[in-house]
C-alpha cells in the first residue's frame, strides 16, 4: 500500500503529460466530426506527420548550432508553430483532394477515403525519409536537461511544464476562439445547420476548409510535443496515439470541445494509474504494455453505457 501512495504523485505528472498529448489530438477530430459528423481517421497520420516537421526543425537548428544559441522554450515554439504550418496546409490540402469530392456521398466512401489518406501518408514519410536519412526512425534533440524537485524523492522534469503549459494555452485559446471570435461563431453556426448558415452568407466551404486547417495545426502542435516528451518517433507512431485521441473524443463526447479535453487528460490519468497499479499488484509481470487494454475498455464501456459521452449531448431524431 505504501509503494502505491508513493507512485501516485509521479503517476499524476505522467498521466497529465500524457492526456494533455491525447487532449489537443481528439480537439482535432471532434472539430472535424462537429462540422461534417465524419470522423477524420488521417487525422493520425496528420499528428505524426507534425511530428516529424517538428522533429525535422529541431534537428536542422542543432545541425546549424542554433540549439545552443537560443533559449530552449523558444526552439521548441519556433518548432511548434512551423510543425502546426505544415500540418494545417496539409490538412487543407487532404480536403480538398480527398474529402471534398465525396462529401455528398454515403459516409462510408469518405470513411474508406481517410483510410486510403492514412496508409498514403504513412509510406510517403516513410519513403521520404528513408531516401533522405536512409532511416525512418528519428531521435528528437534534448531541449531540456533540468529537473525540479517537487519533494525529496519526485522530480518533475522542466520539459514537462512546459509541455503543460502550452498544451494549455492551445487548448484555452481554442475554446475562447470557437466560443468569442467571429469565425468561431462561424464554424458552430456551420456544425448546427449547414444549409441554413449558407443562407446567412456564410461560406460554408471556406468554413470547413478552416476547420481542417486548425484541426490539422492541432495534430501538428501535439505531434512536435509528443516527439519532445519521448524522443523517438517513427511513420507509424501516429495510429495509436490517433486510436487513443478517438477514444478520448468519444469518451469525452465526440463534437464537443470541452469533452475533448476533459476526456483526453482522464484517458491519460486512467491509462497511466491503471497501468502503474497492474504493475504493483502483478509485482511487474503485467504493466505498461498493458495500458492499451484500459483505453479500449474504456471505449467499449461507454459505448455501451453512454454513448453520448461525458460532455456530449444526445440527438434524438424526429420521425
Amino acid at each position: 500500500m505504501e509503494e502505491m501512495t508513493g507512485m501516485i504523485p509521479q503517476l499524476l505528472i505522467d498521466g497529465l503529460t500524457l492526456g494533455f498529448v491525447y487532449a489537443i489530438v481528439a480537439l482535432g477530430y471532434t472539430m472535424v466530426y462537429g462540422i461534417l459528423e465524419f470522423i477524420n481517421f488521417a487525422h493520425s497520420e496528420i499528428f505524426m506527420v507534425g511530428a516529424f516537421a517538428g522533429t525535422e526543425v529541431l534537428l536542422f537548428m542543432q545541425s546549424a548550432g542554433y540549439l545552443e544559441k537560443i533559449p530552449a522554450p523558444l526552439a521548441l515554439l519556433i518548432a511548434i508553430i512551423i510543425a502546426m504550418v505544415f500540418s494545417g496546409a496539409l490538412g487543407v490540402f487532404i480536403e480538398r483532394v480527398a474529402y471534398k469530392p465525396v462529401r455528398s456521398a454515403p459516409k462510408l466512401v469518405a470513411f474508406i477515403s481517410a483510410i486510403g489518406v492514412s496508409f498514403f501518408l504513412q509510406d510517403a514519410v516513410r519513403l521520404v525519409e528513408g531516401l533522405w536519412k536512409n532511416a525512418f526512425y528519428l531521435s528528437t534533440p534534448t531541449l531540456f536537461t533540468t529537473s525540479i524537485n517537487i519533494t525529496n524523492t519526485l522530480k518533475m522534469p522542466v520539459k514537462v511544464i512546459y509541455i503543460m503549459i502550452i498544451a494549455i494555452i492551445i487548448m484555452v485559446s481554442l475554446n475562447l476562439f470557437v466560443n468569442k471570435h467571429r469565425l468561431g461563431k462561424a464554424m458552430r453556426a456551420v456544425a448546427q445547420d449547414r444549409d441554413t448558415a449558407s443562407l446567412m452568407a456564410i461560406n460554408v466551404n471556406s468554413i470547413i476548409s478552416l476547420t481542417f486547417l486548425i484541426g490539422a495545426g492541432l495534430g501538428g502542435a501535439a505531434g512536435t510535443l509528443f516527439s519532445v516528451q519521448y524522443a523517438l518517433i517513427h511513420p507509424y507512431v501516429g495510429f495509436i496515439i490517433g486510436m487513443k485521441a478517438f477514444t478520448a473524443a468519444v469518451f469525452g463526447g465526440i463534437g464537443s470541445i470541452p469533452g475533448a479535453m476533459l476526456g483526453g487528460i482522464l484517458l491519460g490519468l486512467l491509462e497511466v494509474f491503471g497501468a502503474g497499479f497492474l504493475g504493483i499488484l502483478t509485482n511487474g509481470v503485467l504493466g505498461a504494455e498493458y495500458k492499451d487494454v484500459f483505453a479500449f475498455a474504456i471505449l467499449i464501456i461507454i459505448l455501451i453505457f453512454k454513448p453520448s459521452g461525458l460532455l456530449g449531448k444526445t440527438v434524438r431524431e424526429k420521425v
